[in-house]
């Protein structure tokens, strides 16, 4: 099941929250882990006792860790625990990697796997691995309530693909929240920004980059209306699910951490990385640049550490070369900008923009491709190499078809609509509230009719 669609919209949602706030409070948490097993088990009933499964380990590593009390004895379960998680994350996603290169390598016939990757299982792994650290490290507190470890794993707005939340983010209101009109309001709200971001343009972007996919056409306008148009539609289709994730934490009394921060107004691949996917950002850093040394060590062992993190963070998006290439391809830059560019890039804010987006285009063509080959064929169109065609018929008519959509996408991922919303909603008027409140009632009902019209609806990171 996805956020946006009928089924959930429609009866899965106000189902929970009915059956929500008629429990009481102390049984809250035991409702919301029934109805986000059901939210998981919709299109992964077979998965659900790997996940519950996980989840139990997690558990009893925790109450293990807690109760050690000499050093060695403590360490040796925590690496349980972490061989555990990353068994299972290996097991499912990469598995047949390492079993298709090995074949190829050596010569051999290994059988494959074929396994279906479960779904949000690199996101709940690593939010097991957070609480077990944690708990090592004496951030957190041992968790003794198994339904409190579980909701707190598998709830449903976060479980497919994130925010990662972690155990210290929502350890107190697992055990107390609090419950407001304005929370609900803010919850709603976000909510609905989100599904509009997914469904109005999202999706709309995604079928100029289907398009692209579908066709002979390699011509320079083609290949960079497909590049710019994936830019924005993994924004939007991303963070338009994060927003939906936090407005469904408000409703249900959680606060989770905000995990885009309008990062295609960076300047720097340093700081774009600060403000996308900040939640998988600050994961890497606090539970492996750090416990590498981070830049304690000297530049040479930072260097190095920056390099086995973005290896890692590629690796982590999937199972396949391209998705390295694409960690080692950012691990590079940021590299330079450490050694030489940053200062540069920080006085020229212009240039340093300008820097950023191509670099982030020619990122994301590498991250969208099938293959390190279909990447080249994508790099080779844009800049008309092999005696390709500046400009085609198809791609003229996409771009004349799409140039509102690009451009309402292109101010939408900047905070000019959110500084405007804000104007709008710091008039505490009654014909204020009137308006803030219809213009989500037709956000609403829009995006309901592209549901019911439209077929083209996927989300991106539930493969990762």
């Amino acid at each position: 099941m996805i956020f946006s669609s009928i089924p959930f919209l429609y009866y899965f949602l106000p189902v929970t929250m009915i059956l929500y706030y008629l429990t009481p409070k102390k049984a809250r948490n035991a409702v919301l882990l029934l109805v986000s097993l059901v939210f998981y088990g919709w299109g992964e009933p077979r998965y659900l006792l790997v996940m519950l499964g996980s989840t139990a380990l997690g558990y009893l590593f925790g109450l293990a860790i807690g109760a050690a009390k000499k050093p060695a004895a403590r360490r040796a379960l925590l690496t349980a625990s972490i061989l555990s998680c990353l068994g299972v994350l290996v097991y499912f996603k990469y598995a047949d990697f390492f079993l298709n290169n090995l074949n190829a390598l050596f010569g051999t016939n290994w059988k494959l796997l074929s396994l279906a990757l479960p779904v949000g299982v690199s996101f709940y792994t690593f939010q097991i691995l957070s609480y077990t650290v944690d708990v090592y490290r004496g951030n957190a507190e041992v968790q003794k309530n198994p339904v409190d470890l579980a909701c707190y794993v598998t709830m449903f707005p976060q479980l497919i693909a994130g925010p990662i939340v972690r155990y210290t983010d929502v350890a107190r209101q697992l055990k107390t929240r609090q419950y407001s009109r304005a929370d609900m309001e803010q919850g709603m709200t976000r909510f609905l920004i989100g599904l509009g971001k997914k469904i109005l343009l999202a999706n709309l972007l995604g079928e100029v980059c289907a398009a692209w996919r579908a066709t002979q056409d390699g011509s320079v306008l083609f290949s960079w209306l497909y590049a710019v148009s994936y830019t924005l539609h993994i924004y939007f289709d991303f963070s338009g699910y994060s927003d939906m994730a936090i407005g469904l934490g408000k409703l249900l009394g959680f606060s989770f951490p905000e995990n885009f921060n309008y990062p295609y107004i960076a300047a720097s691949v340093t700081d774009f990385w600060r403000r996308w996917h900040m939640s998988l950002s600050s994961w890497f850093r606090d539970y492996v640049y750090i416990p590498l040394g981070g830049n304690r060590k000297g530049r040479g062992k930072q260097l190095r550490n920056i390099l086995i993190v973005w290896l890692l963070t590629g690796f982590w998006h999937g199972a396949a070369w391209n998705f390295l290439f694409w960690g080692l391809y950012f691990a590079v830059l940021l590299i330079l900008e450490k050694l030489a560019l940053l200062k540069t890039l920080e006085k020229h804010r212009i240039f340093g923009h300008i820097y950023l987006l191509l670099a982030v285009i020619f990122g994301f063509v590498l991250f969208d491709a099938s293959s390190l080959q279909g990447a080249w064929v994508c790099l080779r169109g844009m800049f008309g190499l092999g005696g390709l065609p500046a400009v085609s018929d198809e791609g003229l008519y996409l771009l004349r078809s799409n140039a509102v959509l690009l451009l309402v996408s292109a101010v939408g991922a900047t905070p000019l609509p959110k500084m405007l919303a804000q104007k709008l909603n710091d008039c505490s008027t009654n014909a204020a509230a009137a308006l803030r409140a219809l213009g989500l009632c037709m956000l609403l009902l829009v995006c309901t009719a592209f549901l019911v019209d439209g077929s083209y609806n996927p989300f991106l990171y539930f493969r990762f």
